[in-house]
C-alpha cells in the first residue's frame, strides 16, 4: 500500500471551497467567543457575528495585538477574558516572556502540530528528539502532543545539557530532530568533537527563529534535510514546509492575513506585512490576532499539492521586539537593564550572527568601568535569560533615534 502523501483531504482542497468552509465556521466562533469570553465581549463589542462571511468582512475588525495582551491580562487574569475555558477546566497553563500566560485545553494535539510534522516526512515509527523547552513555556508541549499524536516516540530533551543529549542520541538513535535551528549544529559538532554518533538524524524540523540558507545548506551536506514550521505560544502551528520547500503553506486551522504593520488593513499580495492570524481553536479563541511578525504572501499554490495559502516565512520583527535564540527581547528588557544601573546613557542591544548562531551585544553609554561592564553582562542575563557581550561607548556616541534593539542579521 502506497504511503498517503497529504495528511488528511482537507490539504488539497479547492481554495475557494476552504475559504467558504472557515467562513461557514466564523460567525458562530466569534459568537462563542462574545458569549463566553469577556475580553472578547469588550473587544468586538458592537460586531454583527453573522456579517462576517468574507476576508473584506473579517478585516474590518479589530485587531488584538500580541505586544498589548500582558497588560490585558494583568487587569483580567490569567488570559485577560480571552480564554472560554476556565482556568480550572484547561490541561496545562505556560508563562512566555512578556509576562503573557497561555492555557492548554484537552484533548489530542491541540496546538496542530501532526500536519506540520506530516509535511515534513515524520511517519509513526519515528523517534523524535525535542529540544524545545518543557519548562513555563509551551514549545516542547507544542510539538510533543504532534509527534505523538503521530504514533512516533519522543525524546523531552528540552534545551542544554548538551553532553546528555548527546548520550541520548548515541543510545536511542532518533531520526528526527525538533527544535530551534541553531541548536542541532551545536549537537551534531559536540558529537563530532567528541567522538559520538549522531547520525541517525534524517530529518530536523525547526522554529522559534529564522533558519538561514547557509545553515540548511549545512545541514544538507551532513545529510539532515531541515524543514521549518511557524508557531506562537497563542495560536500553534501557523504555517509549515513541505518537501517542495517552497514557502511556508498556512495550516488549516487559521487564516491569515497579511497587514500595514500598526494597522489592521491588509497589504497587496506580495506586499511585506505583518502577520494577523484568526484561530478557530475553541477553548483559546484568537480572532485578529496581531503576531508582530513579518512576512509576505506568495502567489500561486505549493508545487507539493497542498493549496493553502503560502507565507515567506519570518522576516523579521513589526516592532523592535526580536528573537534571539528562540526567546523573545522585548525593548523594556532592554531598558530595564540600563535603568538598573546609575551612569549608563543610552544603551542598543545589537543582534548578529556569528559561527552560525545568534549573538547580541549590549552598547552602553557609560565611562570605560570593568566592573560596571561585567554588572550590566549579568542583568543582562537575568532580565532576558540570554547571554550578551557587552561593549561599554562614549557618551553621547549612540544614534538619537529612539531605537533599543538593532536586529543586524540577513534574512536573505
Amino acid at each position: 500500500m502506497a504511503e498517503a502523501q497529504f495528511f488528511d483531504q482537507l490539504e488539497t482542497r479547492d481554495p475557494e471551497q476552504r475559504e467558504l468552509a472557515q467562513f461557514n465556521l466564523m460567525a458562530d466562533l466569534i459568537r462563542q467567543a462574545i458569549a463566553a469570553a469577556p475580553g472578547w465581549a469588550d473587544h468586538l463589542k458592537g460586531v454583527e457575528p453573522a456579517a462576517v462571511t468574507s476576508r473584506a468582512a473579517l478585516a474590518s475588525l479589530p485587531v488584538l495585538r500580541k505586544s498589548g495582551l500582558h497588560v490585558l491580562q494583568a487587569r483580567r487574569p490569567p488570559f485577560g477574558g480571552f480564554a472560554t475555558a476556565s482556568a480550572t477546566e484547561v490541561a496545562r497553563m505556560f508563562m512566555s516572556p512578556g509576562p503573557i500566560f497561555e492555557p492548554e485545553g484537552r484533548g489530542a494535539d491541540w496546538w496542530r502540530a501532526a500536519r506540520a510534522l506530516f509535511a515534513a516526512g515524520v511517519r509513526k515509527g519515528d523517534i523524535v528528539h525535542n529540544t524545545f523547552a518543557y519548562h513555563l513555556t509551551p514549545g516542547g508541549w507544542i510539538l510533543d502532543s504532534g509527534a505523538r499524536a503521530l504514533g512516533c516516540a519522543v525524546i523531552a530533551a528540552g534545551p542544554g545539557n548538551t553532553e546528555q543529549q548527546i548520550e541520548a542520541i548515541q543510545a536511542l538513535k532518533p531520526s528526527v530532530y525538533v527544535g530551534v535551528p541553531d541548536y542541532l549544529k551545536i549537537l551534531l559538532d559536540k558529537a563530532r568533537d567528541t567522538g559520538k554518533d549522531a547520525t541517525s538524524f534524517k530529518k530536523a524540523v525547526v522554529g522559534g527563529g529564522a533558519l538561514f540558507p547557509s545553515l540548511r545548506a549545512e545541514y544538507k551536506q551532513r545529510r539532515v534535510a531541515t524543514f521549518q514550521t511557524y508557531a506562537t505560544a497563542d495560536l500553534g502551528i501557523i504555517a509549515y514546509e513541505s518537501s517542495a520547500l517552497d514557502g511556508m503553506i498556512v495550516d488549516e486551522g487559521v487564516i491569515v492575513e497579511i497587514v500595514r504593520p500598526g494597522t489592521g488593513d491588509p497589504v497587496p499580495p506580495g506586499e511585506v506585512g505583518e502577520v494577523v492570524v484568526t484561530s478557530f481553536n475553541r477553548d483559546y479563541p484568537m480572532i485578529r490576532f496581531a503576531t508582530g511578525d513579518l512576512s509576505a504572501v506568495l502567489p500561486g499554490v505549493s508545487p507539493c499539492g497542498r493549496t493553502n495559502m503560502r507565507i515567506k516565512g519570518w522576516l523579521g520583527r513589526a516592532d523592535q521586539t526580536t528573537k534571539v535564540k528562540g526567546m523573545f527581547v522585548h525593548p523594556e528588557q532592554v531598558a530595564e537593564v540600563a535603568k538598573r544601573h546609575a551612569g549608563v546613557g543610552r544603551v542598543r542591544l545589537v543582534v548578529a550572527r556569528s559561527g552560525e548562531q545568534d549573538t547580541m551585544t549590549l552598547r552602553a553609554e557609560a565611562s570605560d568601568d570593568a566592573g560596571l561592564k561585567a554588572s550590566l553582562a549579568a542583568t543582562l542575563q537575568a532580565v532576558t535569560k540570554l547571554k550578551g557581550e557587552v561593549e561599554l561607548v562614549a557618551p553621547g556616541s549612540l544614534p538619537n533615534d529612539g531605537k533599543v534593539i538593532a536586529d543586524e542579521r540577513t534574512y536573505t
